[in-house]
């Protein structure tokens, strides 16, 4: 099991920027991709961006350039640092990861709320 604790969503005006955090325990020696994804009002969730232990990144095409995801392995911490944020980018957003090769696990954030407003 491994549990993912979000924080550091908030209300920011168009143009500005926020920091997201995500916090995993439990069993974090057994993920191999993290990511953060999103959900807006009456839209499907969608992959904003995506690291895994490699360090190979990946992003969703309205985030590229915008926004930078990045992990510290000690803490067991990912971040997504968003930046020209525009109210497009309204929405939940969830940590997610991945566990195990052959069978694979994922696990949810609860979510924290990003609102940008114009």
């Amino acid at each position: 099991q491994v549990q993912l604790v979000e924080s550091g969503g908030g209300l920011v005006q168009a143009g500005g920027s926020l920091k997201l955090s995500c916090v995993a325990s439990g069993r974090t020696s057994s993920i191999h991709t993290m990511g953060w994804y999103r959900q807006a009002p009456g839209k499907q969730r969608e992959l904003v961006a995506g690291l895994t232990t490699g360090g190979n990144s990946n992003y969703g095409d309205s985030v590229k350039g915008r926004f930078t995801v990045s992990r510290d392995n000690a803490k067991n911490t990912m971040y997504l640092q968003m930046n020209s944020l525009n109210p497009e980018d309204t929405g939940v957003y969830y940590c997610n990861v991945k566990v195990g090769r052959v069978i694979v696990a994922e696990y949810w954030g609860q979510g924290t709320q990003v609102t940008v407003s114009s």
